[in-house]
């Protein structure tokens, strides 16, 4: 889960955390994907802050694939690489290296999505808004790497960790689709992304692991608040603030629907 979002402006996070080094990429702008952006999708370019150790630990701002694909898979992506589990990132073999090499980022979000299913055949799902009560932008925990292909291609990625889900969020993320069907998930099989306390940011960032692991709490669900929206972020070619308006407040017509 987390697969759709709302990215801000980068210079509403350099307001929001210290960063010495800019390398936010101009070339995104021809792609309307430099600023806000209302409906960020897997592979899309991200902002993120990471600290840079060969520059005597600067925190640097990047745009970075969204989607990791590990510095040994040779710029080839490695199927849904999105999320990565707390669980498994120190033992899966996308995300292992990264976390070793304390490769770890701050995701920057104004808000995400995430489909709730409906009663009462509960193959209806409605999307839903969620954000953070007191801040805007948040982070997420993410793993970066680096990977080059055969070609010289460097490609630089990121994952955003997921855990087990609060209580709003269990009540929003309650379902998956398996083959076509969607199916309720058991409460202990409902996931939400990794929020880092403010607090937390630089245990994150350069703490040692064990440190940093300990940074990964369940974020409260009384500091965070979820509306239903409409269709329009069912599909991706739809960006723009009509996306996240109340549901039967929004404008236009979606392209698809669940």
């Amino acid at each position: 889960m987390c697969g759709r979002y709302v990215s801000p402006e980068e210079a509403a996070i350099e307001r929001a955390v210290e960063i010495q080094r800019r390398s936010w990429a101009s070339r995104f702008r021809s792609q309307g994907l430099f600023g806000m952006r209302y409906n960020v999708s897997p592979t899309d370019p991200v902002p993120v802050v990471r600290v840079v150790r060969e520059l005597e630990g600067q925190r640097e701002g990047a745009h970075l694939r969204w989607g990791l694909i590990p510095h040994w898979a040779r710029g080839k992506a490695m199927g849904n690489t999105i999320n990565a589990r707390i669980e498994t990132l120190q033992t899966n073999s996308s995300f292992r290296d990264a976390w070793r090499r304390g490769q770890r980022c701050l995701v920057a979000l104004s808000g995400f999505y995430e489909w709730q299913a409906q009663p009462p055949d509960w193959q209806v799902a409605v999307p839903y808004y969620i954000t953070v009560v007191d801040q805007d932008p948040f982070f997420l925990a993410g793993l970066w790497d680096r990977s080059v292909s055969d070609s010289g291609e460097v490609i630089e990625s990121c994952t955003v960790i997921t855990m087990p889900a609060n209580e709003l969020m269990a009540d929003i993320h309650n379902s998956k689709k398996t083959a076509g069907k969607r199916v309720l998930l058991p409460p202990g099989d409902r996931r939400m992304p990794a929020i880092l306390a403010q607090e937390d940011y630089e245990t994150w960032l350069t703490g040692t692991p064990t440190e940093a692991f300990s940074a990964l709490k369940q974020f409260p669900s009384g500091m965070m608040f979820a509306y239903p929206v409409g269709n329009l972020v069912n599909s991706n070619r739809n960006d723009g603030p009509d996306l996240i308006k109340p549901r039967g407040e929004e404008g236009g017509q979606s392209d698809l629907f669940s």
